[in-house]
């Protein structure tokens, strides 16, 4: 799998950079919507998000990233019910998922484990992309292309800040709280405006016209291409990485 580019090597487009670092260090802002012309940076830069983003702990092996420091009415049910066993925790990344166009219903919210229910006979739940993105970001491009069943679901679980999946026999819920962040091309389809009312930030991009920036592209795409090793650990990375953490931490102790 390709490294991403570096966040810190994309030229311009400040307002786009600012509203997701924004979002990276207060995930209460209500989600990130970036629409603009194809080429301006918009997936380039959301999946460049996720290497400034720093670690959270995590109750070890739950498959929702249950927060170990919430009450166990805030944790998935498997959590709740070993409330009064003894919790071991890790850290992993800040998630950030990718929600395709052309992904089910059931990749989404989730649904039976099929191998599961024929190999074993045993009727298990199989989390959806919602279950991965919990405390993370759920990334849409093309976001207002989305079928309007996925974007109902959607909306269902962003209001609640919970997954409730009642189907083939199965009875689950489990906490779904993230970032939803969009991108688009306004020429191809409006936004649903119940959808819309979901970003807390919206922010128009351009493709940059001055010919001083477009050589910049080129000489940092051309000069991270032959360094990308280098440039995903230099100093202006680091720094950032590390700015994003304290700040998260100066937004938790004034909320």
């Amino acid at each position: 799998m390709a490294a991403p580019y570096p966040f810190t090597a994309i030229v311009a487009q400040q307002d786009m950079k600012l509203a997701l670092l924004i979002a990276a260090v207060d995930q209460g802002v209500g989600g990130v919507l970036i629409m603009g012309d194809r080429g301006t940076g918009k997936s380039t830069a959301i999946r460049a998000l996720a290497a400034l983003l720093p670690k959270i702990p995590v109750i070890a092996n739950c498959a929702y990233n249950c927060d170990p420091e919430r009450t166990p009415a805030g944790q998935c049910d498997n959590c709740q019910q070993n409330k009064n066993q003894v919790v071991k925790t890790t850290t992993v990344s800040i998630p950030v998922v990718d929600l395709p166009l052309g992904a089910t219903e059931d990749r989404v919210i989730g649904a039976l484990d099929i191998e599961r229910a024929l190999h074993a006979g045993e009727k298990a739940f199989e989390p959806g992309l919602l279950a991965r993105a919990h405390r993370g970001f759920l990334y849409i491009d093309e976001v207002n292309l989305l079928e309007d069943h996925i974007v109902d679901a959607l909306l269902d679980v962003a209001a609640s800040g919970e997954n409730v999946v009642e189907r083939e026999g199965l009875s689950i819920r489990h906490p779904a709280r993230f970032v939803l962040v969009g991108s688009g091309n306004p020429e191809e389809g409006e936004l649903r405006p119940q959808l819309l009312d979901r970003f807390g930030l919206s922010v128009d991009v351009a493709t940059p016209q001055d010919v001083k920036s477009r050589v910049e592209i080129i000489r940092q795409r051309d000069r991270t291409n032959k360094t990308l090793k280098v440039s995903l650990s230099n100093g202006d990375a680091k720094s950032l990485h590390s700015e994003v953490a304290l700040k998260k931490q100066d937004c938790r102790s004034v909320s």
